[in-house]
């Protein structure tokens, strides 16, 4: 039976914990605000861009272009946007059995991940990664999209990757993130719905060369909103998380204080009988 030496130890140590973890849930709450803001800011561009976009390919039907090609399925590559730090709850680890179906036991399937928990758990087990980027899962630039949007276009185009995918998690609330998976390249279901529409568009210089345009935008819009709504859920998560692990401390704490004063009267208890018996034994 611990003693009330130990016990008292033992709760300053979770006091001390508790404080942190107070702590990082005031800032991720803090960061959680700006992020929520621009993830839902960034939701307009990309469906205008994509309507846009979908006017464009209607009128330049005759105009193949590479992003748009179709082409037999030998390599997929799928980019994976996962968090560079822990304490957040399941967030990794949803995100990463949402990769799963997709990547287990296929050797085709070329992997480029955003943050060190994804590249971690898929480098030990002996998947391939084509590439590896780190340090802005937080807060991601449009900089960081773009570079992104070339990468896999350059790949796509030299028949490196014949499909590519794009794994992130969907924001919905600081406790509610959805792993979401989506086609990427080939751009796919552009001018469907657009035949009934009798507004004519007049492209200049022409239709071919404003959908070679677009669709790098596109590409880099799209990756865009994704890294904004990781970055969102992975704070959301884990404000969650150390929310939940300061309340689970304070409880910890309370159990703690009531047995350190159960010992403690214990204690008392126990040397007042031994005085008692001292005294009565010295009559």
């Amino acid at each position: 039976m611990a003693n009330a030496r130990d016990i008292r130890r033992r709760i300053k140590s979770v006091k001390n914990i508790q404080q942190i973890t107070k702590a990082m849930k005031m800032v991720a709450a803090a960061r959680l605000r700006r992020a929520q803001e621009r993830a839902i800011a960034s939701k307009p561009y990309t469906g205008k861009i994509r309507e846009v976009l979908a006017h464009v390919a209607l009128g330049a039907r005759d105009a193949a272009h590479p992003l748009l090609a179709v082409r037999d399925i030998n390599t997929v590559g799928h980019l994976v946007l996962s968090a560079d730090k822990g304490l957040a709850g399941a967030y990794s680890s949803n995100l990463i059995k949402q990769v799963l179906p997709y990547a287990s036991g296929k050797n085709n399937v070329r992997l480029i991940t955003v943050g060190r928990k994804a590249r971690d758990y898929f480098k030990r087990r002996g998947y391939r990664l084509d590439g590896e980027y780190t340090g802005f899962s937080e807060k991601p630039a449009y900089q960081d999209a773009v570079m992104l949007a070339r990468l896999l276009s350059e790949k796509y185009q030299t028949g490196e990757y014949d499909e590519i995918y794009l794994t992130y998690t969907h924001f919905q609330s600081p406790i509610n993130q959805t792993p979401t998976t989506i086609k990427l390249l080939p751009v796919a279901g552009l001018g469907e719905g657009e035949e009934q529409t009798k507004t004519e568009y007049i492209f200049e210089p022409s239709a071919h060369e404003v959908l070679s345009l677009l669709l790098p935008r596109y590409l880099e819009t799209v990756i865009y909103g994704a890294l904004l709504q990781s970055a969102a859920s992975e704070l959301g998560a884990r404000m969650t998380a150390m929310g939940s692990a300061t309340d689970n401390a304070q409880e910890l704490i309370s159990k703690l204080t009531l047995h350190y004063n159960k010992v403690r009267q214990a204690t008392i208890t126990s040397e007042i009988t031994e005085i008692v018996a001292g005294a009565e034994a010295l009559k």
